[in-house]
């Protein structure tokens, strides 16, 4: 399997930021399984949730809070449950310049078992209707860099025995998410089948600047701009034309 809610409560202004990043940047292309069952559309979003958008300067470290739900409505349980956070991207101050990582001196995620640009936190199983929270470290070097880190997100488990795949926006190309999210006619859907998921769920970013908060506003208010343009959150918009299976 690929390397591994509540409705998405990521901030407005961390999308934006994020957006910024997935305009120029691609993820490396990964082998995939044959395809996942879909999910109904409205359940994908009850996932995952709370997910927080630290900000921290070099040297300094802070958490990302995070809750996984079985969603009441699946009727089963959740099990081996496996929820994946990797630092993928990078957009930095000054320049605005979008790069893919590796950047030297990026933020290191952590947990109780391993620390890297990836973790996974596992569960056996998760209970019906069931939220469980948590969080990973967050920790920047004097030397990283400031700017703009994203960190997609990725959510196995398997549902009476199947296996099922939610991906957030940054694991997928910009061609690949262009055909998933927009007909010919250019009516926003949402084809789960191109995208070869189960559903898709929210990312976050970690901000790393120091005190001087001016040049961060800014790239707000950019980053808002190009969020708009590139769609990159329509899957959390959509509307009665998105479908799980055809675009």
């Amino acid at each position: 399997m690929r390397r591994t809610g509540h409705a998405p409560f990521v901030r407005p202004a961390v999308a934006a930021l994020i957006a910024v990043l997935l305009v120029a940047v691609a993820p490396a292309a990964t082998a995939r399984p044959a395809a996942y069952p879909t999910l109904p559309i409205p359940f994908d979003r009850q996932f995952l949730g709370n997910l927080s958008a630290p900000s921290i300067s070099p040297g300094g470290s802070t958490r990302l809070d995070f809750g996984v739900t079985d969603p009441t409505a699946l009727g089963a349980p959740l099990t081996q449950v496996v929820l994946t956070f990797e630092v993928y991207a990078f957009n930095g101050f000054p320049g605005n310049a979008s790069a893919s990582l590796p950047v030297a001196n990026a933020p290191v995620l952590s947990n109780s078992s391993a620390s890297g640009e990836l973790v996974t936190v596992a569960w056996p199983s998760l209970s019906t209707g069931a939220t469980t929270a948590g969080s990973v470290g967050v920790a920047a070097s004097t030397d990283t860099p400031a700017g703009t880190f994203a960190i997609r997100t990725a959510l196995s488990f398997h549902l009476n025995g199947t296996p099922y795949l939610l991906e957030s926006r940054g694991w997928f190309s910009s061609s690949t998410w262009s055909r998933a999210t927009e007909l010919p006619n250019g009516t926003a859907t949402l084809n789960l089948s191109v995208l070869n998921v189960s559903g898709v769920i929210p990312e976050t970013a970690v901000l790393v600047a120091s005190s001087d908060w001016a040049w961060a506003l800014g790239a707000l208010l950019a980053g808002a701009f190009v969020l708009l343009a590139a769609g990159a959150w329509v899957y959390s918009r959509r509307g009665p034309g998105s479908t799980a299976g055809a675009g």
